[in-house]
């Protein structure tokens, strides 16, 4: 199976890097107002989310 040593704190470090990407987009898109940062991760992981189904169902072929 898959390294947990590297897999966990690999996942820990890219999530965390997400996020601060998406507050600093939540911030900055609506200069005098704040997003929320779900809005911001929705938007974002709402067409991965769906290219993964998808690709699972067979009508994505990459």
């Amino acid at each position: 199976g898959p390294d947990n040593r590297y897999l966990l704190p690999a996942s820990a470090l890219l999530g965390a890097s997400l996020l601060l990407l998406a507050d600093a987009v939540a911030r900055t898109i609506v200069a005098p107002a704040e997003l929320p940062i779900g809005i911001v991760t929705a938007i974002a992981g709402a067409p991965f989310f769906l290219w993964i189904l998808l690709r699972k169902r067979g009508v994505v072929d990459l």
